[in-house]
């Protein structure tokens, strides 16, 4: 079913979940869904998000008729979830170019500390810290620019996540791309939904890693990298 059959009352978002039900497709809150969604619906389902999202202000019991600080607060809401913070789940794969490892490169990589933003997927509270990237390169490796780590970076995190399954997206992604002999991710953030809620810590913080291959296999390796990113840090 396409934009078009909208006519005939079907939510959007009915019409892209069968889409993906009919295609045996999963589509938690980290997945990313844009193969299934058609162009002219994303503009649709903004507009059926911030209808429901009114909905939830109404039972708040919050007058966004005659509060001027709320009465567009749907609208924003929506298309920040659906351009902004949540976008790397309605966003294709940012273009990387891939380049080979014409200089056989084959030391030590680092990149970060590469800021990074995303959101719990328990609370949707922000999650706010840094990540470092290690590449141990081959002469096969695929070399990509600096930026494109970042960018991969955002779009795999701009989307309803837990931090231990994020840096494995992300793993996964890099090294797919890049196929090198080692890959390390480390990622150190603050949760909202421990600072903002709950026991409302300021203080706290995860810090978890990634290691394949050379990093896992070479202990040496390891600690290099893991002294290198703590001076940085």
């Amino acid at each position: 079913m396409s934009a078009a059959q909208q006519d005939k009352g079907t939510p959007v978002s009915v019409v892209i979940r069968n889409r993906l039900k009919e295609s045996r497709k999963r589509f938690h809150a980290n997945d990313n869904i844009s193969a299934f969604i058609e162009p002219g619906e994303l503009a649709l389902l903004l507009d059926e998000v911030e209808a429901k999202m009114k909905g939830v202000l109404d039972s708040l019991v919050i007058d966004t008729e005659s509060d001027h600080n709320t009465n567009d607060t749907a609208r924003r809401v929506a298309k920040m979830y659906l351009n902004e913070v949540f976008g790397g789940r309605y966003a294709a794969q940012p273009k990387i170019t891939e380049f080979p490892n014409v200089e056989h490169l084959n030391e030590l990589m680092i990149v970060g500390p590469i800021t990074v933003r995303s959101a719990c997927s328990h609370h949707f509270c922000p999650v706010m810290g840094k990540l470092w990237i290690g590449v141990m390169p081959n002469e096969h490796t695929n070399v990509i620019g600096l930026s494109k780590y970042a960018r991969l970076a955002e779009w795999i995190m701009s989307r309803p996540q837990i931090q231990e399954e994020a840096v494995v997206q992300l793993a996964d992604l890099i090294q797919k791309k890049t196929q090198p002999d080692g890959l390390a991710v480390v990622m150190n953030a603050t949760h909202y939904c421990m600072s903002w809620r709950g026991v409302k810590d300021p203080d706290s913080r995860m810090i978890n890693s990634v290691m394949r291959g050379a990093f896992l296999k070479d202990a040496n390796l390891r600690r290099e990298f893991l002294s290198l990113i703590r001076h940085e840090g």
